[in-house]
């Protein structure tokens, strides 16, 4: 029975380097730095260059009239830099950061705590901001524009308003359904920009530099084959280097090449154009199950048991992009590029069986 119970004091540093468990506390200095691979400025950042210019060019004038940015709105699929372009304004500006996101303010009390703690320049990210409760988003109108929160007290006929004032903050929204925004708020963002797709070259030398702060030897061939399996997204291209890191330290030498990386990742389940099993699923669902399409994205969801948001702004961006799916005003429907990725032999609509049914 002794055997079965865990001693705290059998704890070590490698399973509780904090001391929270065991009774000896490990200095902070001694623990292993955690490797941020998010570049801090835009001389670090790769890619995205019209979003880059513009954003260079509005920080510079900012600074000659000593004034705070406009408000920013940022607009792209998961993944591709809209928190790290957040960091790097704050960075650039000199300002403090504050994070938070769309569904967490839940009311108008939560905004409101956040925006009068912010100091003059400071600037506000909020990810997800299409995703902002209506009552929570009334509160953003006069910051945004007045830099002014307006509360009432009491009801009735005793009711009465009091204006508080803001400093003069920014405010950066990310959203990947910039359509779900009203117009009122999307009207008060002063600086609108999309962020798209990498290509491969870009991704090439952001996989060398993540490669390079992580200590791991890559072949130029090892880098591109990352690259073209990274569905053109940075956040994707780094969460697959570190798992292919894993596969050529236990397997190879250490070293990622292109042959560890097809291993790795046909382990991964990712396929040569960056697929995953979800993708594939999808595409499968609409060839078997709906003959190919069009079928609405619910019917889909449902089949899958995913949910319609994860369909819409995880798995959708990159096959659209690629042009395995169409999406039509009557649903979506694979390409004959998607039949021919998954190997499916396109049937000939216009010919009829036996029962007088296309098939």
């Amino acid at each position: 029975m002794d055997n079965d119970i865990l001693s705290f004091s059998s704890l070590d540093k490698t399973t509780d380097p904090k001391g929270v468990v065991t009774s000896t506390h490990i200095p902070e200095d001694q623990l292993a730095e955690i490797v941020s691979l998010r570049p801090t400025n835009f001389n670090d950042y790769v890619g995205q260059q019209d979003v880059v210019d513009t954003l260079k060019i509005a920080i510079q004038a900012a600074k000659i009239r000593n004034e705070p940015l406009d408000h920013i709105l940022l607009h792209g699929p998961p993944g591709l830099g809209k928190t790290t372009v957040s960091h790097i304004i704050a960075n650039e500006m000199g300002k403090e950061l504050t994070i938070t996101s769309g569904p967490t303010l839940e009311k108008g009390g939560d905004l409101v705590g956040i925006l009068t703690h912010l100091g003059e320049g400071d600037i506000l990210f909020i990810d997800e901001i299409h995703r902002i409760p209506k009552v929570v988003e009334e509160f953003l109108y006069p910051a945004m524009e007045d830099f002014a929160v307006d509360f009432v007290f009491d009801k009735g006929i005793h009711a009465r308003s009091h204006r508080y004032r803001l400093k003069q903050f920014v405010l950066v929204g990310a959203t990947t359904r910039v359509g779900l925004l009203s117009a009122p708020l999307r009207d008060r963002f002063g600086i609108f920009r999309t962020l798209d797709f990498y290509s491969v070259k870009d991704l090439v030398v952001i996989i060398k530099r993540s490669a390079l702060l992580l200590h791991t030897p890559i072949s130029d061939r090892g880098a591109v084959e990352l690259a073209r399996r990274s569905r053109g997204t940075p956040r994707v291209a780094n969460r697959i280097l570190k798992r292919v890191r894993d596969y050529s330290q236990v397997k190879s030498n250490g070293e990622v090449t292109q042959s560890t990386v097809r291993a790795a990742l046909c382990l991964e389940g990712i396929d040569t154009l960056g697929l995953t099993s979800l993708d594939r699923n999808y595409l499968k669902t609409i060839i078997d199950f709906y003959k190919g399409g069009p079928v609405g994205i619910e019917a889909i969801a449902a089949t899958l048991q995913e949910e319609t948001d994860t369909l819409v702004d995880v798995v959708e961006p990159f096959l659209l992009k690629i042009g395995l799916v169409l999406r039509t005003s009557s649903g979506r429907k694979a390409s004959e590029k998607a039949y021919h990725h998954l190997k499916i032999i396109v049937k000939d609509p216009d010919k009829q069986n036996s029962d007088g049914q296309k098939y």
